[in-house]
């Protein structure tokens, strides 16, 4: 069965953080961070409907310019969510230009900006293009706790962690898998067509086994379709950690954002023989990293975001990261624990 999104790290285990989220059907796209975003295509980029950022920190944040450019002239909103005090940042950025070239004739491009305070987005403003990107305060959406965006196949939820400054830490979950079984359909004599998205989304939201579904020529029950023609099972659950410290705190918090997750993508900034440079610059070693994984219960970890200063070492970084991911201890804490 396919999954609803498709996840990849943007750059390198040493280049800038960030995660490219791709709607498998339809031309949509998210993106978790917005540091350099050289290595995603326009095609990509202009798919791009809503940008979660972690904290505003320039490895994490710089792309942001790159990607207004290219969306600059499009009709469809851009929605970006961050840390207390993310708006003013987008405020400031988009003051740093001149536009006294829109006017009411150019496409009211829409930026907007939301604060997510650690329970609930807590601020809104919108940027229009035809008001020359002056912000406008505006209502919150109302969402439950822990929570940045609700929509029928996922959701987007948020924590806060400790890097010195708030630092968000998000997870996509989808609501579930609906695939289509296509020699079922076949026996129920209909055709695929855009009524087969109703009915995922009706079985998504929860609707009652009797509930009809308008096929061509018939109405067919949820439950007829569910036996015939749809295979159905949990969705998929991704989870974004970087720019975290070490400490007991933030690891609480992680493995409750990451629980079960299907795909972990986790900095490793440090090997665990630096855990003094990791805990100076509030990181996570690759130990760390492994460790909260495997409490998570994660099926799979994709490391990220390691320091420069392994350049020549990145398999060792892995080694130390996939060695704690399955419950082995480093050398680095054994020659601790030695008498």
């Amino acid at each position: 069965m396919s999954w609803l999104v498709e996840a990849r790290l943007i750059n390198g285990p040493f280049g800038d953080p960030g995660l490219f989220i791709d709607f498998r059907y339809g031309r949509r796209a998210i993106l978790f961070d917005v540091g350099d975003l050289s290595a995603l295509s326009p095609r990509e980029l202009l798919r791009v409907s809503h940008v979660f950022v972690t904290h505003t920190h320039v490895d994490h944040f710089a792309g942001f310019d790159h990607l207004l450019r290219l969306c600059l002239h499009r009709n469809e909103p851009l929605h970006l969510c961050g840390p207390a005090g993310f708006a003013e940042r987008v405020a400031a950025k988009l003051a740093a230009y001149t536009w006294n070239l829109l006017d009411d004739t150019s496409p009211d491009f829409v930026i907007s900006a939301s604060e997510f305070d650690g329970r609930r987005i807590a601020r809104r403003w919108d940027f229009h293009a035809r008001a020359a990107f002056r912000r406008r305060e505006r209502e919150p959406p109302d969402l439950p706790a822990d929570i940045l965006l609700r929509e029928d196949d996922f959701r987007i939820e948020a924590t806060v962690l400790d890097h010195g400054i708030p630092c968000l830490a998000f997870a996509l979950r989808e609501t579930m898998r609906i695939n289509v079984w296509k020699e079922g359909l076949n026996s129920l004599g209909l055709p695929v067509g855009p009524w087969l998205n109703v009915a995922k989304r009706a079985v998504r939201r929860g609707e009652p086994d009797h509930f009809l579904i308008e096929a061509p020529g018939e109405a067919l029950s949820l439950a007829r379709l569910k036996d015939k023609a749809l295979r159905i099972a949990p969705g998929q659950r991704l989870a974004y950690v970087t720019d975290a410290a070490g400490h007991a705190a933030n690891a609480e918090k992680i493995v409750g954002l990451a629980r079960h997750a299907d795909t972990l993508f986790i900095e490793a900034a440090f090997l665990d023989a630096d855990s003094d440079l990791a805990e100076q610059n509030r990181h996570l070693t690759a130990a760390q990293a492994g460790a909260i994984a495997r409490r998570a219960g994660a099926r799979r970890i994709a490391p990220f975001h390691f320091s420069a200063r392994y350049l020549e070492r990145e398999d060792d970084v892995r080694r130390e990261v996939l060695g704690a991911f399955a419950g082995e201890e480093t050398e680095a804490r054994r020659d601790s624990k030695a008498p």
